[in-house]
């Protein structure tokens, strides 16, 4: 007999969608793990990721694709407040991200370079990363 549970939020836990696959740049960061990040987090990481860029390459030209954006609002009601009165004030964006998301697209890096970047930002990521790239 098989016994179904109900789950509190349905996230589709399926592959059924593009955004697995390099589409701009040569390397990829794709997050292996189910995560949850804020607006801040996104904005953090993507700060440091292009100052170890800048660092690394001695401000040479590259190409950096941020292809995550957030989704979801969260709300919240102050800590006074009954039950019942509506669902609160929005205090923050955020983003669920599935496995085989790719984060992050770089391009004009060699690969030295970029295992350099990867291994900087595998430690700013609170989620299991690999890095990915193109087969040419």
């Amino acid at each position: 007999m098989n016994i179904q549970k109900k789950t509190h939020n349905k996230y589709k836990l399926k592959h059924n969608y593009t955004r697995h696959i390099l589409k701009f740049g040569k390397y990829g960061i794709k997050i292996n793990s189910f995560s949850f990040l804020s607006e801040k987090q996104i904005v953090a990481i993507e700060w440091a990721l292009l100052k170890k860029i800048k660092k690394v390459l001695n401000n040479k030209t590259f190409k950096f694709w941020n292809l995550i954006c957030c989704n979801l609002t969260l709300t919240k009601l102050s800590l006074e407040s009954r039950m019942g009165k509506g669902k609160g004030a929005i205090y923050e964006k955020a983003i669920f991200l599935k496995r085989g998301v790719i984060l992050f697209e770089i391009d004009k890096v060699s690969r030295s370079q970029m295992l350099d970047i990867f291994y900087f930002i595998k430690k700013r990521i609170p989620a299991r990363v690999i890095l990915v790239s193109r087969v040419n």
